[in-house]
């Protein structure tokens, strides 16, 4: 019999499967298409804005990213006026970065497209679709 750990072994690599195969691959670069973004390097730049404007270090720690790439990222998304830079008001060095509302509207999009289930979601019956849902939830901490 299997042990606990050995199951969550397997679960897990089957999450893994999901995420990293060509249809979320596919699904990261339609989401990008679908508000103009190049890259989803610049996807998920813009997924971590969040409302409170945080500093450009902070998203470069938590991309685990050069602070040249965050400022690349950043640019791309200026230029479409989905963000802009504003200097703290406590330390005019940091930079801060907050969505427009055309950078909220576009985030939105791109989550339309990326929350959309996976062809193998059909699988399920309503009952398991419900099961992992919940389970997942109570993976992520909600």
């Amino acid at each position: 019999m299997a042990t606990k750990e050995e199951l969550g072994r397997v679960a897990w690599q089957q999450i893994t499967r999901l995420f990293l195969g060509n249809e979320m691959h596919d699904r990261f670069h339609a989401a990008c298409a679908a508000i103009g973004l190049p890259h989803p390097g610049s996807l998920k730049a813009l997924m971590m804005v969040g409302d409170d404007a945080p500093p450009m270090r902070q998203l470069a720690d938590e991309l685990r990213c050069d602070a040249s790439y965050i400022t690349g990222l950043v640019d791309t998304l200026e230029q479409l006026g989905f963000a802009a830079r504003e200097v703290s008001a406590n330390d005019r060095r940091v930079k801060l970065v907050r969505l427009t509302p055309a950078g909220l509207a576009a985030r939105e999009r791109a989550l339309a497209v990326l929350s959309t289930p996976p062809a193998g979601m059909t699988k399920l019956t309503v009952a398991e679709t419900r099961s992992l849902a919940q389970l997942l939830a109570k993976m992520a901490g909600e």
